[in-house]
């Protein structure tokens, strides 16, 4: 059944007339809308306008121009069925063999910075996903076409196949439709959201479609028997992971990712030059200075061995002193992400050290604060548990001293670090900073008195001086006097337990200075 007419209705015109041309070399009838007509007049590719073929005109500022039964007669219409045929006939539609219709650019106009409202209205296609969704729906006989990549393989197709297409190509073709148009129709509900002052039922609706797009096919997942791809889920505003670009080294590794994620949220969670050091998805080295090369010399100090082979973020672009600094003999980096790197840095990165040809620089673009009604997303076995993401930082105005004695300006600077830093570690968290320097975590353990034991065993002499943040409310005294034995000045906690008043005590009886938040901040 060899394709005889085809309707061509693109925004983008990638590839457009090279195609146009070679199907109507192989005898194809084109029907063309607006811009698409246009281009191909313009390129002196014969076709036919679509309001000539329906009879009826292009209305409302071309709103309505292919919602016609000559045009999804002709695409709907069951080759196989006599009676259906029969009926196109009667009512002289003609049948339509092959779609070529990519959408209005909506989330191109969103993503344009001052796009009003009208202007992304006017940009949600309403003809479009019809006819795609026409075409695909009865694909046993029309062939349909969402991206101009797919225009190769069709007239492959065609030649070897007398005109025709196979129904796997034309079933693959009609799967590219459903997902594309789910996209763009999620797409859609997110940015009327965004528009929309949404009451609070509407936060996590009963039905919830999320705009995915792949960015790019990984080597494995966590581990090598384990497929995995990286995906664009569309966070307006916001510098990233997803969204940065790769300037040197090998390809990113799911584990990368998950690691340069990590460091990224952390490094941004500060104003001042900082620098965060992962493995594993937790800090093992974070420091705030004045100079960035200091922050990252600092923040390398805090666990030397476990920053071996670590990623590294900075929150400033990596001049030439701080790459330098990294490129030590010695030292071994998987990944370095930045808002971006100098000519300089870039030069010394990928000449110096020994590990230039493999390690992975990544330009995130300018930190940003993270976009009010951002959602983090788990995966659990079948679903999905969405949340609000972590924002609370550390908050002046809500902190309250409970203890007898107050935090030192001193300690009040080391704890608006710590604070941040413990919401990125594995619960239960505990961590030790000292002059804005992590100098010991303990993570991931079932009681948080184990945690404060670790971290104080990892800061050694580090923790006489140091302050201590913790994720979630001390049950018990016995945390605090760990940490008070290890030689800890003063500790930020959410508060909220029955045991409050004996941990308090202990902080009293401790010489401790210690400050509730309010907020938990667990992260499992």
């Amino acid at each position: 059944m060899p394709i005889r007419r085809a309707l061509l209705s693109v925004s983008d015109k990638t590839g457009l007339i090279d195609f146009a041309r070679a199907l109507v070399a192989r005898g194809v009838e084109l029907l063309s809308t607006g811009g698409t007509r246009a281009a191909l007049s313009a390129a002196g590719v014969p076709s036919v306008e679509v309001a000539t073929w329906t009879g009826f005109p292009e209305l409302m500022d071309g709103r309505l121009k292919t919602l016609h039964p000559k045009i999804h007669g002709g695409l709907l219409c069951k080759r196989d069925d006599a009676g259906q045929l029969a009926e196109a006939a009667a009512q002289g539609i003609g049948l339509i063999d092959l779609v070529v219709v990519n959408l209005y650019p909506f989330e191109a106009t969103c993503d344009r910075p001052g796009a009003s409202a009208t202007d992304k209205i006017e940009n949600i296609d309403i003809g479009g996903p019809t006819m795609l969704r026409s075409a695909a729906k009865n694909h046993a006989s029309v062939t349909v076409l969402t991206d101009p990549a797919d225009y190769p393989r069709c007239l492959a197709e065609l030649d070897a196949h007398a005109g025709d297409t196979t129904l796997a190509f034309r079933a693959a073709c009609a799967r590219a439709v459903f997902r594309a148009t789910a996209r763009y129709d999620a797409l859609i509900a997110d940015e009327l959201a965004r528009l929309a002052d949404l009451p609070a039922d509407e936060a996590f609706p009963d039905q919830l479609a999320i705009p995915l797009r792949k960015v790019q096919d990984l080597r494995y997942g966590e581990n090598p028997h384990q497929r995995a791809a990286l995906y664009d889920c569309r966070l307006p505003g916001a510098a990233s992971v997803v969204r940065g670009r790769q300037l040197h080294g090998k390809e990113l590794s799911y584990n990368n990712l998950m690691d340069a994620d990590a460091a990224w949220r952390l490094v941004n969670e500060f104003t001042d030059p900082a620098c965060a050091i992962i493995k594993h998805t937790n800090p093992c080295g974070c420091a705030v200075r004045p100079i960035l090369a200091e922050a990252f010399l600092r923040a390398y100090d805090g666990d030397p061995q476990a920053a071996f082979g670590s990623i590294i973020a900075v929150n400033r672009p990596v001049d030439a002193e701080t790459a330098d600094r990294i490129a030590d003999p010695g030292r071994f980096v998987e990944v370095i992400i930045a808002p971006e790197f100098t000519p300089e840095a870039l030069a010394i990165l990928t000449t110096k050290p020994k590990w230039k040809a493999n390690v992975r620089l990544l330009a995130a673009g300018a930190a940003t604060a993270i976009p009010a009604g951002a959602r983090f997303a788990r995966n659990v076995l079948g679903g999905l548990l969405l949340q609000d993401y972590d924002r609370p930082g550390w908050e002046p105005a809500t902190i309250t001293t409970v203890s007898k004695r107050s935090p030192t300006a001193a300690e009040l600077a080391d704890l608006a670090v710590a604070w941040p830093i413990v919401k990125h570690l594995t619960s239960n968290a505990i961590c030790l900073v000292k002059d804005r320097e992590l100098v010991g975590a303990g993570v991931g353990q079932m009681s948080r008195v184990n945690s404060c034991w670790i971290a104080a065993s990892l800061a050694k002499e580090k923790a006489t001086g140091a302050v201590l943040a913790s994720d979630a409310y001390f049950p018990f005294p016995d945390g605090v006097e760990t940490a008070a034995r290890a030689g800890v000045t003063a500790i930020a906690q959410p508060g909220g337990s029955k045991g409050d008043d004996a941990v308090i005590a202990a902080a009293d009886r401790l010489g401790l200075a210690m400050v509730f938040t309010g907020t938990r901040h667990f992260r499992h």
